[in-house]
């Protein structure tokens, strides 16, 4: 059985025997479909029969890109549920892989980060002799080295760019502007990929100042990048949870690692708030805790 059928048995379901109203019924099967739409993006081989927990795991960890809140993202999960509580008690599935999902915390939680090693094994990892590696190189390494979030990443411009001055200038959230340091391997990258790659393209019209492009000429999607990195921590062999969050998440805690200024982080980030960026300390608590366990006579 494919994905519009099911669809469709669950909202007579939904709408007959559960007496729910048009508007829940019409949000639990919009959940439903946004799990399908992504997965027809990322896995189209895998329908409702074949879908797994960590499918599941990764399609919230891609609205958790998209800047959904947690509260949305636990919605969005108890449509999926119901979904998948629903083909076991028709008997279509015989287990249901949303079961051990966890509700996403509606508190402050820790970012996972990448050790430097293992950012710099994911970048070695990319195939240089490829079209698309020139321009995934060049893509991963402004990640991290500006800490963009990914839909900055994918509307940066041509225009944007002033690597004479060392910065790209950034549309951030609320279409705040910031200027961002871009350091030099990643304005190397780039450079490799505009005069190697991006010029051979057939560029679609409307697309001519983003810097990174699909093969078909048109601005790169944030699925699309999503994947690739998904793809980069299989091919390392990575147990890590990787997306292109992380990179964000690894910028910001290396440099305050580094004794870098909080505020001058906030900055770079483009964080209205100085507390949200104090969530990138934890590493530094954490080598300040070991210190006294080593050293203090107390401990």
């Amino acid at each position: 059985m494919n994905w519009k059928i099911l669809i469709r048995q669950f909202r007579d379901y939904l709408k007959l025997e559960r007496s729910l109203s048009g508007n829940s019924v019409e949000a639990y099967e919009h959940d439903v479909i946004k799990f399908m739409q992504f997965l027809e993006l990322t896995e189209p081989s895998v329908g409702p029969l074949q879908v797994k927990g960590k499918h599941i795991q990764l399609f919230l960890e891609y609205i958790t890109e998209l800047g959904m809140s947690a509260y949305s993202q636990a919605r969005i999960l108890s449509g999926i549920k119901s979904f998948f509580r629903f083909l076991l008690m028709e008997e279509i599935r015989d287990e249901d892989p949303s079961s051990l999902i966890d509700s996403p915390k509606l508190g402050r939680k820790l970012p996972d980060t990448l050790s430097f090693p293992e950012i710099e094994q994911i970048l070695l990892a990319i195939d240089l002799s490829t079209p698309e590696g020139m321009r995934n190189r060049a893509m991963l390494e402004t990640l991290y080295s500006c800490g963009l979030r990914v839909s900055e990443l994918t509307d940066l411009k041509i225009s944007n760019l002033f690597f004479d001055d060392g910065f790209v200038k950034v549309l951030g959230k609320g279409n705040k502007e910031r200027l961002v340091p871009i350091g030099r391997d990643a304005r190397k990258y780039i450079g490799m990929y505009r005069n190697e790659v991006r010029c051979h393209l057939d560029i679609v019209k409307g697309a001519e100042n983003y810097v990174f492009l699909n093969r078909r000429g048109n601005k790169l999607s944030r699925v699309m990048v999503f994947t690739i990195i998904k793809n980069l921590a299989v091919k390392i062999g990575l147990k890590k949870t990787v997306s292109p969050h992380t990179f964000r998440h690894s910028f910001a805690t290396h440099l305050i690692e580094g004794g870098a200024d909080l505020r001058a982080v906030q900055e770079m980030l483009g964080h209205e708030s100085i507390t949200t960026t104090e969530i990138y300390t934890h590493l530094d608590r954490d080598y300040l805790q070991q210190i006294i366990k080593d050293f203090h006579p107390r401990s």
